[in-house]
């Protein structure tokens, strides 16, 4: 497996993210335009990047500085737990509740309550289970 969040990760996230109807056609749906960051909790820069237009992944990569609609964050031992096991609703509010799933930019209070966001963000964890 690729290290996570390479620029390798990213493209298979991004392929997984595309193949998975209920994500990216859910959110093709309401028009669902994003830059979305991913990384370790603590650091001072995402690690990748998924850009999202029309609710489909066009492009993905390194973070190199580009300006982001979400940075979303977990540590790696949090990362790794979900990727074995995809995390449902309970599980990502519990997670960020307790800190363990930080959102450097972006409202996480305000996506989970919106049920057109809220099926696909907790989709998005499956399609990066599933990265090779």
């Amino acid at each position: 497996m690729s290290e996570l969040f390479s620029p390798e990760w990213m493209a298979g996230f991004a392929e997984n993210w595309n193949a998975d109807p209920e994500l990216s056609g859910a959110l093709a749906e309401i028009g669902f335009n994003s830059t979305i960051a991913y990384g370790y909790a603590g650091d001072p820069a995402p690690k990748g990047v998924l850009v999202v237009e029309n609710g489909k992944a066009v492009s993905s990569g390194a973070y190199d500085g580009q300006s982001v609609n979400w940075d979303i964050r977990a540590s790696s031992d949090t990362w790794d737990k979900w990727l074995s096991k995809p995390p449902n609703m309970m599980t990502l509010g519990v997670g960020y509740t307790t800190g363990k799933l930080k959102f450097e930019v972006g409202d996480y209070s305000a996506m989970i309550k919106d049920p057109r966001m809220a099926g696909p963000f907790i989709k998005s964890f499956a399609a990066m289970s599933k990265v090779a």
